[in-house]
């Protein structure tokens, strides 16, 4: 049994756990140490986050105490380490130079698929529907690598609003389109109500066969046959893949015919060095060991809230709510993997934005607001584009929020600084309450030596495994998410009641109950 892996002894009861505490509360908020380590092409400063030997000591004996090795292998073996669904997370095989036969098998399938249909210019337009980890991916590689030209128009589906499907097929020509249908069950309910909008759109378009021109991309292709779309426009990923883990799978299809197959490889291929590294690496130089400690570190002893991502590319815009669903939908979570309550703080709030833009946003928040947050500065060493002067501007802009968030301003010096600036005695006092900064704020800058498919695989694999550490420290099952079932269940009966179905009448709370009643009626007038 899978269960046996991970420690039945709560967190906060651990010994180890006290130890790592108080090495955390102690370590020196503003060391001058330089820490940066080396990881699949990727550098890793954690220069401003908390450090001394006796935290790493400490964080080394947790993990052992919380079997790491061991998991961390499960995870690599395909064992059923998803234990509330009694499955493998074994999205790291489909990253491996060598997969299993079936996972290769498809994966020729899809770029078989993409050549044949590059070769013939077929499809001018590809409307991608999906929802979530079927999403975010695609956007994200389209958004990353697809901004300076894509011969192909794609656009993107995912809310149940009809605005959304409205203006995803609004102007184009149904005979020109491929829609992409990507869900894992084949039942998710805003991804099937676009999906039958399109295929209707498809039949009004006179389209001969409609099913021609959608393919679907999913874990149960039962559902998707009876749903119409023939076996060669059908591809195929398994229930041992997570969907917010699924980009590596055949739901990056859509991408493979925007912005290509090549893309697709690199990223599989740095994700594997990632995966390698993961593997491998000492735990003093392990990168997915080293941020998932200092998250803990940040979230369950010094009690941060939320983390923030500011990504100092804007191609990457997609990133941030990528990253949202990877860490909120696996960590926010408060009971162990034996049902057990999670007695310290687990996953964080994710938000954040592309910087500078985030600068004359939140920023001011970060630096003198009165909970602040841990941030995760990604940039690009080298630019892709012909303006130097603009990426020296955007290196220099992220070095100095990073270096003013840890060294902070104190009183005196704003003091002298108004002295010097004219002002009175007084003025002077007052005035630098106001431009104090505490500093002492711990952040992470991670350098990619350029924006390559290589890179941003190793990226996402890297905050992958640190989702995975994470996890298995606080002792919960990242890779399941219940919490948004309940929600689901209930939206199908309301939807009956709104639709006059008093057949489905629930017991509801009063303003629920109101709701229901006020929509019912507007919709029967």
């Amino acid at each position: 049994m899978s269960n046996e892996i991970f420690c039945r002894t709560p967190l906060d009861k651990m010994p180890e756990w006290a130890q790592f505490t108080q090495a955390t509360q102690q370590a020196n908020v503003k060391s001058d140490h330089l820490r940066i380590l080396n990881a699949a092409g990727l550098s890793i400063d954690l220069s401003t986050q908390r450090h001394s030997q006796e935290l790493d000591q400490a964080g080394e004996t947790l993990l052992q105490a919380r079997n790491f090795t061991q998991a961390r292998q499960a995870l690599f073996n395909g064992t059923k380490i998803n234990t509330t669904e009694n499955r493998a997370a074994w999205h790291t095989m489909l990253r491996e130079p060598r997969p299993l036969p079936e996972v290769a098998h498809e994966y020729r399938r899809m770029l078989e698929f993409v050549r044949r249909t590059d070769s013939e210019r077929r499809w001018r337009n590809i409307v991608h529907i999906g929802i979530g980890g079927s999403d975010w991916g695609v956007r994200l590689l389209t958004s990353a690598f697809g901004y300076t030209h894509m011969w192909r128009n794609i656009r993107f589906v995912a809310n149940v609003d009809g605005h959304a499907i409205e203006s995803g097929l609004a102007g184009l020509d149904p005979k020109e389109t491929l829609v992409v249908v990507a869900t894992k069950s084949f039942t998710t309910a805003e991804t099937m109500a676009n999906a039958q909008r399109a295929l209707d759109w498809l039949k009004a378009g006179n389209v001969r066969n409609p099913f021609n021109q959608i393919i679907g991309i999913t874990a149960n292709p039962e559902n998707a046959r009876a749903w119409g779309i023939p076996d060669h426009n059908l591809f195929r990923f398994w229930d041992w893949v997570g969907g917010r883990f699924s980009l590596w799978s055949s739901v990056g299809v859509a991408a493979g015919l925007t912005v290509g197959t090549p893309v697709l490889a690199g990223l599989i291929s740095g994700a594997h060095a990632m995966d390698q590294h993961f593997l491998n690496a000492p735990f003093a130089e392990n990168a997915p060991v080293q941020l998932a400690l200092a998250g803990i570190g940040n979230r369950s002893v010094l009690e941060y809230g939320s983390h923030n991502i500011a990504v100092y590319d804007s191609r990457l815009s997609q990133l941030v709510p990528y990253l949202q669903q990877l860490i909120m939908e696996s960590l926010g979570k408060s009971v162990d993997h034996y049902g057990e309550p999670i007695n310290v703080p687990t996953g964080p709030v994710v938000w954040g934005m592309p910087g500078t833009d985030a600068q004359h946003t939140f920023f001011q928040w970060l630096h003198q607001g009165s909970d602040g947050a841990p941030i995760d500065f990604i940039v690009c060493q080298e630019a892709d584009h012909q303006w130097p002067s603009h990426h020296r501007k955007l290196l220099a802009h992220c070095l100095a929020q990073r270096q003013a968030l840890w060294t902070g301003k104190s009183i005196e010096t704003a003091y002298q600084e108004n002295l010097a600036d004219g002002k009175s005695e007084a003025e002077a006092r007052l005035l630098a309450k106001h431009r104090a900064l505490p500093g002492g704020r711990p952040s992470t800058l991670i350098v990619m030596p350029r924006l390559t498919p290589f890179a941003l695989g190793a990226l996402l694999a890297l905050y992958e495994h640190k989702v995975f550490v994470q996890g298995l420290v606080w002792g919960l099952n990242p890779f399941d998410q219940w919490g948004v079932e309940l929600g689901k269940q209930l939206a199908g009966n309301i939807e009956k009641e709104i639709n006059g179905d008093s057949t489905q009448a629930k017991l509801h709370d009063s303003s629920t109950a109101h709701w229901i009643n006020t929509f019912r009626n507007n919709h029967a007038s």
